[in-house]
């Protein structure tokens, strides 16, 4: 088995693990987001302790390294609560698919920020991603657009995060970044969980204890998906995990996304198949954006 077929493999897990951590988000019921975060986040942190330890690594990173440490975490946290609340309040695969945006937004976030040259197939594509999800979104200026826009923020915090990331996959190892977030989301989440805390029974506590177990899975199904093959050549696999979302949905809450959903889910899938056949074709100049990177 070559490794761009393992990366394929270890993409469409991770694609697996955070559909079923949506799953189980819907599944715990009405609970305060804050509280919902904060088990993803205790169960995420547990792993990268071992390679922390495992690596003799700074379990904090470098002093320099604070501030972008800090950008990053507070941007994916903020991503985090605004996803929670987005497939709480809508059809999980329209939740989804508006995270899956994220990459489109990373190529402008970069361009703005990292001085990063954003390349003409780029800018079309997330011209073309962001007119499908209007479709998604249906605006409709009255309240029940809500839950839309705030999936769709959900999706321009994590390409915050992902843009931060960018000088930092330099400066400081993978584990120490992962472990980073999840320490500092459980702190500043534990007083908003305190003032907002609502009594859970043992099987909503189970199930937010596995919503955080296949979030874990999916964030480093997607580590182990880039470590053995190129974003150009997996990147597109991120969007199976629509697919799931999607079937899941229907066979545990009976959601049926309506045909303008659809149409925006194969707009924004084509821009996303444009942009990864065009990246494939073309080397990566010096200065450009790396599709798909997280």
């Amino acid at each position: 088995m070559n490794s761009t077929i393992k990366g394929i493999i270890a993409i469409l897990i991770s694609s697996i693990g955070f559909s079923l951590m949506a799953v189980f988000f819907k599944l715990s019921g009405d609970l305060p987001v804050f509280q919902k975060s904060l088990f993803r986040n205790l169960i995420a942190m547990i792993v990268p302790i071992y390679f922390v330890l495992k690596y003799r690594a700074p379990f904090f990173g470098k002093l320099e390294n604070q501030p972008l440490l800090i950008l990053r975490s507070t941007l994916g946290l903020t991503g985090v609560l605004l996803n929670i609340y987005a497939i709480d309040h809508m059809v999980l695969s329209d939740a989804d698919m508006l995270m899956k945006l994220n990459p489109f937004w990373t190529i402008l976030l970069c361009a703005l920020f990292l001085n990063e040259k954003a390349r003409t197939y780029q800018i079309i594509a997330m011209i073309v991603a962001i007119g499908g999800a209007l479709f998604i979104i249906k605006p409709s200026f009255d309240s029940d657009m809500i839950p839309a826009l705030i999936g769709l923020l959900s999706g321009v915090f994590a390409a915050g995060a992902y843009t931060a990331l960018r000088p930092l996959g330099r400066r400081e190892k993978s584990y120490t970044t992962v472990f980073y977030f999840s320490f500092f989301s459980t702190f500043v989440l534990i007083p908003f969980v305190i003032f907002t805390y609502e009594p859970m029974s043992l099987t909503q506590i189970i199930i937010l204890m596995l919503s955080g177990v296949f979030a874990t899975i999916g964030q480093f199904g997607i580590t182990i998906a880039y470590s053995y093959a190129a974003a150009k050549d997996i990147s597109i696999f991120v969007y199976a995990s629509v697919i799931f979302s999607a079937l899941l949905g229907f066979i545990i809450f009976k959601e049926v996304p309506d045909l303008l959903s659809y149409l925006g889910y194969i707009i924004i899938f084509l821009a996303g198949y444009y942009m990864f056949k065009k990246a494939q074709r073309n080397p990566k100049p010096k200065n450009s954006i790396k599709e798909g990177e997280s």
